[in-house]
């Protein structure tokens, strides 16, 4: 038996219903265009899962996906057009929007692609110019 926090999500709709279990590996605020353009918003709350901590629960038949980039695959509801999550598979991660677990506490703790803004945050919280460095990324930090 575990003790591990199990987390619901939902579409939309409310047609299809996720599961995540444990703790994030990380959560943050993602800055890059790619991000803001999916989301529709000035930056994106994510929260990255060991992808073996998300179950699909309900609805899966009605998962669609969309690849734009090799770091990427969005998946969403086909009948609402609802976010879900998105997987990372190069960083071994899966993505789940803060806004799609309401019950999950959402500490953020650093911001990536902070190059890309178009909303500064001065919040005290590291602003990577892309990603860590064990992401790939520079790991240069830039200021608020």
């Amino acid at each position: 038996m575990t003790d591990q926090k199990n987390y619901v999500g939902r579409c939309f709709c409310g047609a299809v219903e996720i599961t995540v279990s444990g703790e994030p590996v990380a959560m943050g605020y993602c800055h890059c265009t790619s991000c803001r353009q999916w989301s529709a918003g000035p930056v994106n709350a994510f929260t990255l899962w060991p992808p073996h901590s998300l179950r699909v629960t309900k609805g899966g038949e009605h998962i669609d996906g969309y690849q734009r980039t090799d770091t990427s695959v969005r998946k969403f509801c086909e009948l609402c057009g609802g976010h879900l999550y998105t997987e990372h598979p190069l960083w071994g991660v899966t993505d789940v929007y803060a806004a799609v677990i309401p019950e999950f506490e959402y500490v953020p703790a650093l911001h990536v692609n902070y190059q890309e803004t178009v909303l500064r945050m001065k919040d005290g919280l590291p602003k990577y110019k892309d990603m860590p460095a064990e992401m790939g990324g520079s790991g240069e930090l830039l200021t608020e």
